[in-house]
């Protein structure tokens, strides 16, 4: 069978049994900051196990798009060794919420894997927790695996735990035989199942999550049981293909013939091959998470992008690939994997030209940052010792984007080791972002007790019709910061989908409450609010929201849809959002492009939003099935997850949408939209900002005003302000052309005084000065002539500019060649002792620092310091 017969054959045997098809949701998981990457199939039901959301099917199934790369779940350093591990996987699963247990979960594995599948039951072996007596006899009764094949194993193996709290439960573990010797039992202590043998492969895992542990470590059972599995994918379609490798299943085998295309050098099976397994491995993981949302940054996710990319460039260079190649293998991946996940099929353009702007970017800095990687292994062999300093690894992270995890693997290369702690310690104010971006996030409800006022129905959501209703309270939470309240119905939006939450009022006779914001907590819609007046009670309320900023923020946010439809037409179908925010003032809109729009692209945008506002065309709102929406055309986006059933917001021809949020009932009640700037947030992400109704209104009349003021300053026309301005600012730039002139030929002029004060030290001409300039650039300047007139030698002048102590320090080649004296290594020891730091290259390099009352002292002692160089 293909991969693609056995993904569609593991679901459809689960719907036969009454399972729901539940699409895999997106590895960038948007609506869980605990998460960088979804990394599990139970992630999208966590709410479901929380008790904090509520299944609409009790029976699910499905395949779901996973990636392991950080925290306890980092299969990093072992793809490209073995044969089984990946960043990116897909991990096939069904769901039992509260339905079916441990009987129909165990019967139903061993019907797929020996009836459907015709795996040999001898070759099977099952395994369960220490204590779970029910699971060993299920085993027994149920099936006819052998009875020696049923193994206990304890906590770390079988048990399976959400966190250090939450639900949690006993696991049943499936592992197949692949061969070998036939004396080893997969019972071995050493060589059989749950050790390091890769001949007893796991297959499929199944989770029964029977209990809760507490704060204090205690297990209680709950009151409903769930199923959750999880069977490796690439491992299933290997066994079943009969390869001994996941690297040479349909999977794969495309994607490494390409790379052996690109490289000249043919793939092999054993280590020989590990450069071809990494980059393929890669590649998958690239075309999935930038296909789902995620960009190469610095911090965060994107940090572990721009590693796995720049990693999989360093092996590339291994196969004799020296120029930009990842990107080519991208039309591969969704080749194979296009038809199970068809948005990678609308991405494909957008996909190649993220990788391959990070790819040349990385490619400007690689080969130097090589070049000065065997510069520190081989001082380190001379010095004797294995061992690159943190600095050194710091310095290949700071100035040329090695990842540490690339400088450690480059270094186990040549025999050396990193010193990753001293690395860590240069790196911690550098880091900060990523730790803060995977931390555990906390919501403001977690860690209270919630009351419950009255049970039943709650959170109905009734504000598309209504801004005003008679309701009740279900439960409220008394905190420091406040009431939160849940309402049996309730008329505020809560933030979703970019559009912020509602404000306003719930009250009766006795009390006023103000709400402050409006969010989910799982099912939840939580009013966070403060008592305005009287005495807080339960009994029923009013709820109104504040229509006068309701109405502004469904402005912008219709005008969010149309600036998107926009962008399509203008820019092309490759404009996809990657995220908004639509509040009272203003709104913000993301979108994949990599260049930035001119003036007139910007323009005519805006007068596209404008045409469609004047045509006062009706909104069209409807619930459809998932499927049907996108057979209409209606636009999907990233972060949101998305039921069958979908509401489509329609403007006209014009613009189509899933989207839940509230909006204006025709375009005209929009009024008016004004660009107000576009900019970069990210590699081939930019952001629109504007602004509608009486803001944007307002905003034009200042500009009006402004451009009125200076019309009569400048005594001039509109059509002629742009060409006066212009006029006056090349002036401005002549004069300071010629001050700066004037400047160094006075300053030029001094250094035919003060080159007399030189002196030699050890053989090399050296000069130390104190001298006036203007600012950095002309002591830069003034440095160049005074090497250029000692023609050999060694020369620090030292300024004060605004306060602050500058240095630059000139050196000529023949003595950094005779005496290893650099510029830049002698301007951080002279910027430490000013408070600051500096550098730059051999032949010139700057220092500035804090203490400007140090400088003299710092000149008059570069004389000792260059002895001291010179030994």
């Amino acid at each position: 069978m293909t991969s693609q017969e056995i993904r569609n054959q593991f679901i459809q045997f689960f719907q036969d049994k009454n399972h729901k098809y539940v699409r895999s949701a997106g590895v960038v998981p948007f609506d869980d900051p605990t998460l960088l990457f979804t990394n599990a199939g139970m992630n999208q039901f966590k709410g479901i196990f929380l008790e904090t959301e509520t299944a609409d099917h009790s029976r699910a199934v499905n395949s779901q798009k996973c990636i392991r790369v950080s925290g306890k779940h980092n299969d990093l350093e072992e793809v490209g060794l073995d044969t089984y591990h990946h960043t990116f996987f897909e991990m096939l699963g069904n769901w039992s919420f509260g339905d079916y247990y441990k009987t129909e979960a165990i019967q139903w594995a061993w019907e797929l894997f020996t009836e459907v599948w015709k795996i040999p039951k001898d070759k099977l072996y099952a395994t369960v927790y220490k204590d779970d007596d029910e699971a060993f006899e299920l085993w027994e009764t149920l099936t006819d695996i052998p009875r020696d094949h049923i193994l206990r194993f304890g906590d770390k193996d079988n048990f399976w735990e959400m966190g250090e709290t939450g639900p949690c439960g006993p696991c049943s573990e499936i592992h197949v035989d692949i061969g070998g010797d036939p004396a080893i039992h997969g019972s071995h202590p050493e060589l059989g199942v749950n050790t390091d043998n890769p001949r007893f492969m796991e297959l499929w895992n199944l989770v029964f999550i029977q209990y809760f542990r507490n704060q204090s470590g205690e297990l209680s059972e709950l009151p409903n049981k769930h199923v959750d599995t999880g069977a490796g994918f690439e491992r299933v379609v290997a066994y079943l293909q009969g390869k001994d490798s996941n690297y040479d299943t349909d999977l794969f085998t495309p994607i490494l013939d390409e790379i052996t295309s690109l490289a000249g050098v043919p793939y092999s099976s054993d280590d020989k091959g590990k450069a071809h397994r990494v980059i393929a491995d890669h590649a998958r993981m690239l075309t999935f998470s930038i296909s789902d949302g995620a960009i190469p940054s610095n911090d965060g996710r994107g940090y572990v992008l721009r590693r796995i990319l720049r990693r999989a460039a360093r092996y590339g260079r291994n196969l004799g690939m020296n120029d930009a190649f990842l990107y080519k293998l991208v039309p591969f991946v969704v080749a194979i994997m296009g038809e199970a996940y068809p948005e990678l099929n609308e991405r494909v353009a957008y996909i190649q030209k993220v990788i391959k702007s990070e790819e040349d970017s990385f490619s400007q800095t690689l080969g130097r940052g090589l070049q000065i990687f065997d510069g520190m292994v081989k001082d380190a062999k001379s010095a004797g010792q294995t061992l690159l300093t943190g600095e050194n690894v710091f310095k290949l992270y700071d100035t040329f984007g090695f990842p540490v995890d690339l400088t450690s693997l480059m270094a186990d290369e040549k025999g050396f080791s990193v010193d990753i702690e001293g690395f860590e310690n240069l790196m911690n104010s550098q880091r900060e972002k990523a730790r803060e971006a995977s931390q555990l996030k906390q919501t403001h409800t977690q860690g209270s007790e919630w009351e419950i006022v009255s049970r039943g129905e709650h959170s109905e959501f009734l504000g598309y019709t209504h801004q005003k209703l008679d309701t009740s309270i279900s439960q409220v939470m008394k905190s420091d910061n406040g009431l939160y309240i849940v309402l049996s119905q309730t008329p505020f939006y809560a933030e979703s989908g970019g559009q912020v939450g509602d404000t306003g009022r719930i009250y009766n006779a006795n009390m006023d409450l103000e709400v402050i914001d409006t969010q989910h907590e799982g099912d939840f819609i939580v009013h966070e609010t403060k008592l305005v007046s009287g005495e807080f009670n339960t009994d029923p309320v009013i709820a109104v929201i504040d229509t006068s900023r309701r109405e502004d923020i469904i402005r912008n946010h219709s005008a969010t849809h149309l600036l998107n439809a926009a962008l399509r037409k203008i820019l092309g179908d490759h404009v996809k959002q990657a995220g908004s925010l639509v509040d009272d003032n203003h709104l913000r809109f993301d979108f994949n492009h990599f260049d930035k729009m001119t003036v007139e692209e910007i323009n005519e945008v805006e007068r596209l939003v404008n045409a469609e506002i004047r045509s006062n065309n009706s909104a069209s709102i409807r619930n459809m099935s998932f499927d049907e929406a996108r057979t209409e055309g209606a636009l999907a986006f990233f972060g949101e997850k998305y039921g069958d059933e979908v509401r489509t917001v329609k403007f006209g021809e014009y613009s189509h949408e899933l989207c839940g949020g509230v909006h204006v009932q025709a375009t005209g009640d929009i009024g008016f939209f004004r660009i107000e700037s576009e900019a970069a947030i990210a590699a081939g992400v930019r952001r629109i900002e504007a602004v509608t109704g009486k803001i944007a209104e307002e905003n034009a009349r200042v500009e009006r005003s402004t451009i009125n003021q200076l019309r009569h300053l400048l005594t001039s026309d509109v059509d002629d302000l742009s060409e006066k301005t212009q006029h006056l600012m090349d002036e401005k730039k002549a004069l300071e052309k010629q001050v700066k002139a004037l400047s160094f030929d006075q300053a030029a002029s001094v250094l035919t005084d003060i080159l007399a004060n030189s002196q030699s030290v050890k053989g090399v001409n050296v000069l130390s000065e104190l001298v006036e300039v203007s600012d950095t650039e002309a002591l830069k300047d003034l440095g160049s002539e005074l090497i250029r007139q000692m023609k050999s030698g060694l020369g620090v002048l030292g300024t004060v500019i605004d306060g602050a102590p500058y240095i630059v320090c000139v050196v000529s080649d023949d003595v950094i060649a005779q005496h290893k004296l650099k510029a830049g290594d002698i301007v951080r020891e002279i910027g430490q002792k000013l408070g600051g730091g500096g550098g730059g290259k051999p032949q010139m390099a700057t220092a500035g620092g804090k203490d400007a009352a140090a400088l003299e002292k710092v000149i008059a002692g570069v004389f000792d310091l260059i002895g001291d160089r010179l030994g």
